[in-house]
């Protein structure tokens, strides 16, 4: 999931989703015209990708989190052991 790069995150109140504006980056902490909740501008921000990732998972149907799947029986097994490498094969010169 990908959100625009000049998407507004830190400058939409995370708690009733108003615009409050642009603010100076000086600007860490900042409280909502509309409902005054005071948010962290960092915080608020990723609350916002947040909730817009969990969005769009949600238009397409997904869960958020998929029950889990068993393995294949050709993955559950375990791996023959593997050879060691000698130098010469690993293309390490000897000296």
């Amino acid at each position: 999931m990908r959100i625009g790069r000049f998407e507004p995150t830190s400058q939409v109140c995370s708690a009733c989703g108003i615009k409050d504006g642009p603010k100076p980056l000086h600007v860490r902490v900042w409280t909502c015209q509309e409902c005054g909740n005071v948010l962290d501008r960092d915080i608020n921000a990723a609350v916002n990708v947040s909730k817009a990732a969990g969005l769009a998972v949600s238009a397409r149907g997904a869960q958020v989190r998929p029950v889990p799947v068993p393995a294949q029986r050709v993955e559950a097994g375990t791996h023959p052991k593997s050879r060691p490498t000698t130098a010469r094969q690993a293309g390490i010169a000897l000296l």
